[in-house]
């Protein structure tokens, strides 16, 4: 519909066309030279004149051209299919594809068809092959109403058993889908006898020596009277039992709780199968396993307390650390030692060197195997030895001297580890340790934990310093006697938690040693999902540690039954990255490889990929939410053999239809180039006329 509108009043038009018929009259009726001319030329070209003034005088009115667009916007009826194990295991899949695939064929003959498929995830292919390992209905219920909630939406078709293990209820979600929800209930609903392993609680990190706890949720359902046994063992040494017990089944609904605590006595990521001997009649055995994955860590520390002659603090450093369920200690004297420091994590060197016990060549072995140390001196620690077997910090003392008695003070702004408020407002209280009598200055690698205090007088000298000292990490403690502080500790507090905390957090931070390799391979998890794709990113490093991928890098996989993967990294900016897709259930190892030219570098390392089963563990269909959803949004359950049915429910219900949109439209009339082709003609014709018949 189009109609003319002004900026000024309508009747200036009269105005318009006066002016004109005044123009034309003056010219055509009052001028003498046009009065010998045929009355009905005169008449013509006169009609012409006023016809081009009055439309050039509306023109500036500034009229405006307004019209209507009228569009028509299809509906979209969306079908959305459940494609997750637990369907697959429930339905006849040929005959249902059949129905489904004619469902759409006959909806599109009418409406604009969208499919989606979903499960662990949703998909636009359409591909029935009910075979995701999981199921997330929230998630494409979601996309739909952030897709079409504003759009032509005329209905939705859900077809589903209910059954759901990621993301929310979407019955108790609020979607913007303002178009009614039919949803096919897939599956059986009825409860049929079955014994399942439910769930399996457990640490998915454990350490090695350590006892881990595994608590399984056993149920079954119209078993009643029937038994089973549980049974723990560890996958790839032939179903060896690591631990079983009887279950007796006392009513029609069973459930029942057991702990199963079994010892990690092997590192890397260790496969445990919990399994239940299956019962007559039940509706899946698949549900009575489940197998799981536990990173076993070998984390523990070898320490060496090493002293120069018996003394109170060697106990008080074995009990604190022996604190750590995985710290070995052991104490030895200078003049008996015979081992290797290179075997140790940690060295403590107890009033070492001395003048008695220099331990060159022991101190020379530390530094050659860059063996983490933690310098504890005595009063007459001898300042030359002392200064050249570290460089954290410099003490220039007088021999022979009698040790100075300091507490100790905490520093302000040290961040190197966290130290709990109890041990902070416990350090000012300590009794004083006995310190050699002279100097201290730390060094230029020095970070300082305690200063020391002299009776009331605070100083700047170093009482607990660490850092690294020659590219080790090192430790100095510039006085003896914190057995002291242990025993003050229980005595004050009834424990000896402080004390063992703060030799432990000192502990920790000395063995914790930065990867210098200069080839690395890093995995985002050790344990990845049957349905997950193993990632691998590398890093590769030149002499001065800055980050290339100038070399091809390769990687062996090797499973447990001795089949290789070979894949070639592929380059990203500066590193490397590989997608080596979804791999079988089961346990592998790798080797990484990479030549810069002039070396051979490589990286091993182990991953695990688990099966994700809790599509088996679930197998009684959830019609109720399925009823639920439908009648929130305004639709209604069906059935697999209602499908044929649906288009004409869907007519019927008058909800699918075509929407017109109409979009109202304004333009400048000047801007019509026909409107300067009428001026043109109607000008155009006028002047040929008074040019032909002498005018001019």
């Amino acid at each position: 519909m189009n109609n003319l509108s002004f900026e000024y009043p309508a009747w200036f038009l009269i105005l318009c066309a006066t002016a004109g018929f005044v123009v034309a009259f003056v010219l055509y009726f009052r001028e003498q030279q046009f009065r010998e001319q045929p009355r009905g030329l005169i008449w013509g070209m006169g009609i012409l004149r006023w016809l081009g003034y009055s439309l050039l005088a509306a023109l500036l009115l500034s009229p405006l051209l307004r019209y209507v667009d009228r569009d028509q916007q299809e509906p979209v009826v969306v079908l959305a299919q459940d494609v997750s194990e637990s369907v697959g295991m429930e339905i006849d899949t040929t005959e249902y594809r059949a129905q489904w695939t004619a469902l759409r064929d006959a909806l599109a003959e009418k409406y604009q068809v969208v499919e989606y498929t979903f499960g662990q995830s949703f998909r636009t292919d359409g591909d029935l092959q009910f075979t995701d390992k999981r199921t997330n209905l929230d998630a494409v219920l979601t996309e739909i109403s952030d897709v079409y909630g504003t759009q032509n939406l005329g209905a939705v078709v859900l077809a589903t058993d209910g059954i759901y293990n990621e993301g929310t209820n979407p019955a108790y979600r609020d979607l913007q889908i303002k178009a009614p929800i039919y949803t096919v209930g897939l599956g059986d609903t009825s409860q049929r006898r079955d014994l399942l392993v439910r769930r399996v609680f457990h640490n998915k990190i454990a350490y090695l020596d350590d006892r881990f706890s595994i608590q399984v949720d056993v149920s079954a359902r119209g078993a009643t009277g029937s038994s089973t046994r549980l049974t723990v063992s560890r996958v790839g040494e032939g179903g060896k039992v690591l631990f079983s017990e009887n279950i007796s089944i006392q009513g029609d609904d069973f459930f029942t709780t057991k702990e199963v605590v079994l010892t990690a006595d092997r590192p890397g990521v260790q496969r445990y199968r919990i399994a239940l001997t299956g019962i007559a009649d039940e509706v899946s055995t698949a549900n009575n396993r489940r197998d799981i994955f536990v990173d076993v860590l070998d984390a523990r520390q070898k320490i060496l307390v090493l002293a120069d002659a018996p003394h109170p603090d060697l106990s008080a450093f074995k009990q604190a650390l022996a604190t750590g369920k995985n710290n070995e200690v052991e104490v030895a004297y200078a003049g008996k030692f015979s081992g290797k420091v290179g075997d140790y994590d940690l060295v403590i060197l107890h009033q070492l060197p001395s003048a008695k016990n220099p331990v060159a060549g022991l101190l020379m072995q530390l530094g050659t195997n860059k063996t983490p140390t933690l310098f504890v001196m005595g009063e007459r620690a001898p300042a030359a030895a002392f200064n050249a077997a570290q460089d954290l910090i410099t003490y220039r003392g007088t021999a022979g001297a009698s040790g100075n008695e300091v507490g100790g003070r905490l520093v302000a702004g040290f961040n190197l580890f966290t130290l709990s408020d109890e041990l902070k407002q416990s350090i000012n209280s300590y009794p004083p340790l006995t310190a050699p009598f002279g100097e201290f200055t730390p060094g230029p690698g020095a970070t300082q934990l305690l200063q020391q205090r002299i009776g009331r007088v605070d100083t700047e000298f170093p009482l607990v310093t660490i850092g690294e000292s020659r590219g080790v990490r090192t430790g100095v403690i510039a006085a003896s006697g914190l057995w002291q502080w242990r025993l003050f500790d229980f005595l004050e507090n009834g424990t000896h938690e402080r004390f063992d905390e703060l030799i432990s957090q000192l502990s920790q931070y000395l063995t914790v040693q930065e990867d210098k390799r200069r080839f690395r391979v890093n995995l985002a998890e050790n344990i990845f999902d049957e349905n997950e794709p193993v990632r691998l990113d590398a890093e590769l490093y030149n002499s001065n540690y800055e980050l290339i991928n100038d070399a091809e890098a390769t990687v062996t996989i090797t499973g447990d039954d001795g089949r290789e993967f070979e894949f070639a990294f592929t380059r990203t900016s500066n590193a490397y990255t590989l997608d080596a897709g979804i791999l079988p259930v089961g346990n592998y190892r790798f080797r990484a490889r990479t030549n810069t030219g002039n070396e051979d570098l490589t990286y091993d390392g182990r991953f695990s990929v688990q099966a994700v089963e809790v599509e088996r563990y679930a197998l009684e269909a959830d019609h109720g939410l399925l009823r639920q959803l439908s009648e929130r949004y305004g639709g209604e359950l069906i059935f697999p053999a209602q499908l044929v049915d649906l288009p004409a429910r869907l007519e019927a219900a008058g909800t699918v239809k075509p929407i017109l949109l109409d979009t109202v439209n304004t333009r400048s009339v000047i801007h019509l180039k026909w409107i300067f082709f009428v001026l043109l003609t109607l000008y155009a014709a006028e002047w040929f006329m008074r040019r032909y018949f002498g005018g001019y």
